[in-house]
């Protein structure tokens, strides 16, 4: 447990920790275009206005769309904007998501996430999923050789365990997790400790999960003590668990997006931070 800092560090870029993951700015089963792509360009532009440096996105969400979505809100980018995304999947209709780690999908997918966010550099590239059927040292392979031409600045994981974690570790420097986790969800626990012991950023998603009832009344009492909503609670808490969490939560609202960013305001005790996190 920690108290509450609300920055980190990505290399030399500090990170505010409450940013925003951009997938619900997509079609139904995050695929296809968004349906209203003038309020998603003005969710992504609040969020910048509000304070977020750090913006969530991938190659998969659309696929494609979402990346060029964020360029035409946003470029050119405001200085000190961490722009992350991410490569490894193959999208063969809504809510269909098989993992290509083939070093010849993951070339493609650094080159075209270039092309559509208008850079020169991605501040953090994220392998979206290892691929049981390609060996990973394989799939690395065009990841390091983007690093070294400075394509890459920074190198992330997705969904994976600490054997993993390490096995990549010991081929190229990686800076971030990213893997589900929540208040209810925290099977993940011990990859988060372990990220927070090597300095990486732990970039959890699906942060907002809907809670059993059991933790309901936990939330709903403690929310009304801050004057807050069950949503920002939750997000609360996780900015509490570890210094080294990066929120991302998403919405296709402006009113939902502000107050998700609200959350940075509230303060657990440590009691109330011990209730929750009994499960």
């Amino acid at each position: 447990m920690a108290s509450t800092n609300l920055t980190f560090k990505i290399g030399d870029i500090e990170i505010n920790r409450l940013g925003y993951g951009a997938m619900q700015l997509t079609g139904h089963g995050v695929f296809g275009e968004v349906e209203d792509r003038e309020n998603a360009k003005k969710v992504l532009q609040t969020a910048v206005e509000n304070g977020v440096n750090f913006i969530d996105t991938a190659e998969a969400y659309g696929p494609k769309f979402n990346e060029s979505l964020i360029a035409e809100a946003l470029h050119p980018y405001r200085s000190g904007l961490l722009i992350a995304t991410k490569g490894g999947f193959d999208r063969t209709g809504p809510n269909k998501w098989v993992p290509n780690g083939s070093p010849e999908k993951i070339r493609a997918d650094i080159e075209g996430s270039l092309e559509r966010l208008k850079v020169e550099q991605i501040d953090l590239w994220q392998l979206h999923r290892i691929d049981p059927n390609v060996d990973v040292e394989k799939t690395l392979e065009p990841i390091i050789e983007a690093v070294k031409s400075g394509k890459i600045k920074h190198v992330g994981l997705s969904e994976v365990n600490i054997e993993q974690i390490k096995k990549v570790q010991n081929i190229l420097p990686i800076a971030s997790v990213q893997n589900m986790y929540n208040l209810v969800d925290r099977n993940w626990e011990e990859v988060l400790d372990y990220s927070a012991e090597q300095g990486l950023a732990f970039i959890p998603w699906f942060p907002l999960a809907s809670g059993p009832a059991k933790l309901e009344e936990k939330i709903k009492s403690i929310a009304a003590a801050h004057e807050a909503t069950t949503s920002q609670i939750a997000l609360a808490w996780l900015l509490k668990r570890s210094p080294n969490i990066l929120l991302i939560p998403g919405t296709k609202s402006v009113a939902h997006l502000e107050e998700n960013l609200k959350a940075a305001t509230i303060e657990l005790s440590d009691k109330e931070f011990e209730t929750l996190s009994q499960q």
